[in-house]
């Protein structure tokens, strides 16, 4: 099992990968850093990765990482977005998902928008 941390500020998480290509080929492109975007309780922030998702979904779980092709960006779901409804969480467009975090989501609402935030191997 591939583990990575991402941080930002004082805040830190841990997530394990799945045995998948998507999750190879951004595990594989780390350590990287990017500015944080928000959209409800989705971070949000562009990575070196550019491809194509083979397994999209319109709806995630809280804690899930996905791969949002659209932005050529890593999102990870703590929470409802704004267009989340009856308990579900909805992002805005197919993601693959591709990891969970697996220690820390409760700190990512202290993260801010344009803050530095960097991914790594564990």
């Amino acid at each position: 099992m591939k583990r990575i941390k991402i941080k930002a500020g004082d805040v830190e998480v841990k997530a394990e990968l799945k045995e998948t290509p998507l999750a190879e080929k951004i595990f594989n492109s780390l350590p990287f850093s990017s500015k944080v975007n928000t959209w409800g309780d989705e971070i949000y922030f562009e990575i070196p990765v550019d491809t194509e998702i083979k397994n999209g979904v319109k709806e995630v779980e809280k804690g899930d990482i996905a791969y949002w092709p659209a932005g050529k960006c890593m999102c990870l779901f703590f929470g409802p977005t704004p267009i989340s409804h009856s308990g579900k969480i909805i992002p805005a467009s197919e993601v693959e998902v591709f990891g969970k975090i697996v220690e820390g989501m409760e700190k990512l609402k202290e993260v801010s928008v344009g803050e530095e935030i960097v991914v790594e191997k564990e």
